[in-house]
């Protein structure tokens, strides 16, 4: 329970997103141990629901010493990369990449004035001790934060 159940949500999320999964290190002693490591995560890839795109993740193993299995990684991202294409996947997901990092972008970029205004850092110490002592409310003690901001 606890941190552990909290990893094993993590990891299921990751392995939800992946497109591909490589098992790296597959040569020498390593060479069991990845193939049965690719075993077990083809097995757990079947546990989950095809993804919206049609794409099926496929486990790769790869020796970067022994330059084994690299060509097959590259001609799974071409693949990858054409399917995509050619089914409007790929630019659907950049168009909203793009809307997403430009409000990651914009909000970073509002925090940052916030937290480079003068008026508003005179005031942020003053009402957090006002909503701690309970003598104002979060959502006031805001609107009056926002109020600073927007009049310089």
């Amino acid at each position: 329970a606890g941190a552990g159940d909290e990893l094993q949500g993590i990891k299921r999320g990751i392995i939800e997103m992946a497109d591909a999964i490589v098992i790296t290190k597959a040569d020498g002693d390593n060479i069991q141990r990845a193939k049965l490591t690719k075993m077990e995560f083809t097995r757990a890839l079947h546990m989950f629901p095809p993804k919206e795109n049609g794409w099926s993740p496929e486990v790769l193993t790869c020796s970067a010493i022994e330059f084994k299995g690299l060509h097959e990684i590259w001609e799974l991202i071409v693949t990858y990369c054409n399917t995509m294409k050619a089914s409007g996947h790929f630019l659907n997901n950049r168009k909203r990449q793009n809307e997403n990092w430009l409000i990651q972008y914009l909000e970073q970029e509002l925090l940052s004035e916030f937290y480079r205004h003068p008026k508003t850092m005179e005031l942020l110490p003053q009402l957090k001790n006002e909503v701690i002592n309970g003598n104002s409310s979060p959502f006031l003690a805001a609107e009056k934060l926002l109020k600073a901001l927007k009049s310089h």
